[in-house]
């Protein structure tokens, strides 16, 4: 008897020493706005997060992601977030220029080399600095996420040095950077909307246009054009945004885990994403495309050819962010 006593008191004694490990956590619905559909590399990270936050929170944490735009586009969703009514969105840094002029640092031209280059900035000191202006601005940035790099396609001509760009008409976003780096670069830049993409490079209204592999395979752009040049043009990363009025109302242990289990999920998304890119770059050669990649002597020639571009935007985005990311990327390719 004495002995049952005594097991049924280490057991308790050892549940009621596990229970405070879950005790800092709440039941939480956290939703999670998306512009990009489920099947998006985005998706596995939700779930590698939400595995994460079941270990850590004991299933407290709950992430409820919204896919398409179903809370509303990327702005609109970051909006909610300063307001305090929405919990978090996983947005590119693009459409949030006109609220923290400094992320218009990612749109600048031939910037990162690899994906290696822009991991080592993003998740270190400069990425630091950049999450502390989102902060200032009511946005909690819990880890940076790939939305990729993206290259050219176009039907003309291999582009293996700048001049090649030379007359084509090239089809970018209204981006004012990425207007101003194609016509620096001698291409006729015209901006259109997404959705007419295909038809204007069918009929050769336009040469070229410039997406990550992904898209140029899903979109089946590899139907109207012959050649693909891996430029590393521009790469833009996405963001796992969290609201900080909200953010600000959780526990240090919630926080924590939000924290780390946005990086469990960036690392998933990072690599699935770069393991979609080899397969749809592989459909490309299939279709039978002409590809080829940048030498890196061309790569900084032309890096060099767009500085008129980072000073151009120098003072908009700010010249301490410019300055910064540039000494960051010198030192790193010493």
């Amino acid at each position: 008897m004495r002995k049952l006593l005594l097991a049924t008191t280490a057991i308790a004694f050892g549940l009621s020493a596990a229970a405070p490990a879950f005790a800092e956590f709440n039941d939480r619905n956290i939703r999670v706005s998306n512009g990009i559909n489920e099947d998006h590399p985005v998706g596995n990270g939700i779930k590698a997060m939400q595995a994460c936050l079941d270990q850590k929170s004991g299933g407290k944490l709950k992430l409820t992601a919204f896919w398409g735009g179903a809370l509303g586009g990327d702005l609109q969703a970051t909006q909610a977030l300063r307001s305090g009514v929405q919990e978090a969105v996983v947005t590119s840094s693009s459409p949030l220029v006109g609220i923290i002029p400094a992320l218009g640092v990612f749109d600048l031209p031939f910037l990162f080399g690899n994906a290696q280059e822009a991991y080592t900035v993003l998740d270190g000191d400069f990425g630091d600095m950049m999450n502390e202006k989102l902060e200032a601005a009511g946005l909690v940035n819990l880890a940076y996420w790939e939305n990729g790099f993206r290259n050219l396609s176009n039907s003309v001509r291999p582009v293996t040095k700048w001049e090649d760009f030379e007359g084509m008409k090239v089809r970018v976003m209204q981006n004012n950077i990425f207007l101003d780096t194609f016509q620096n670069l001698g291409a006729n830049a015209t901006p259109m909307a997404f959705g007419e993409v295909f038809s204007a490079l069918e009929t050769k209204a336009i040469d070229a246009q410039e997406n990550p592999y992904v898209t140029i395979d899903t979109s089946k752009f590899f139907e109207v054009q012959k050649y693909v040049t891996e430029t590393n043009h521009a790469y833009t990363p996405f963001l796992f945004l969290f609201s900080k009025p909200i953010f600000d109302s959780y526990t240090p242990e919630e926080q924590a885990a939000l924290r780390e289990c946005a990086v469990v999920g960036r690392d998933e998304e990072r690599k699935v994403i770069q393991e979609l890119n080899k397969k749809s770059l592989e459909k490309i050669k299939e279709a039978g495309l002409e590809v080829n990649t940048l030498s890196a002597d061309e790569q900084a020639r032309i890096r060099e050819k767009s500085m008129v571009v980072y000073e151009k935007h120098k003072a908009e985005i700010g010249a301490d962010v410019v300055d910064a990311i540039l000494a960051k990327l010198e030192e790193i390719r010493k």
